[in-house]
């Protein structure tokens, strides 16, 4: 039986200010093919998921504190309480706006590696608006990462 720990898994600190552990999938001992789960906290006014899109359906969940959710051209509050769905290839964001840590699940499938895990620690994730990206919507927090 596989079981995964959230108290026991390490994950990964990226430079936009988030704290991602993979519960399904990626480092996880629970290894899957159709979908992969991840539990995220956001640090307090401005931890971020950055602008990127990706081939993967996905859905955010938020679990504590408030955010700004940037989907396509719409920009709108997620509450604890309150998912999002992200279809295939839609550039997306999410900023914790409140003064406390804000958390969340993700789901996305098929499983495997999303590829702005790697540019954002790697210092090459584009910036919105710039090259091959659309720009956030009108009055979105900025891209740290």
């Amino acid at each position: 039986m596989e079981i995964a720990r959230l108290a026991d898994l390490t994950g990964t600190k990226y430079p936009a200010r988030r704290w991602t552990r993979n519960i399904v999938g990626g480092a996880s001992p629970i290894k899957t093919q159709a979908f992969a789960m991840g539990y995220v906290v956001l640090e307090p006014l401005g931890g971020q998921v950055p602008w990127h899109n990706q081939d993967q359906e996905e859905v955010y969940f938020v679990l504590e504190g408030t955010c700004e959710m940037c989907l396509g051209t719409e920009r709108r509050t997620l509450n604890s309480g309150e998912a999002v769905n992200i279809p295939s290839g839609v550039f997306h964001q999410l900023t914790n706006i409140g003064p406390t840590p804000a958390v969340m699940i993700y789901v996305y499938g098929p499983a495997g590696e999303v590829s702005h895990w790697r540019q954002e620690l790697a210092g090459t994730l584009p910036k919105a608006g710039v090259g091959a990206t659309p720009p956030l919507p009108a009055g979105a927090c900025p891209q740290t990462a």
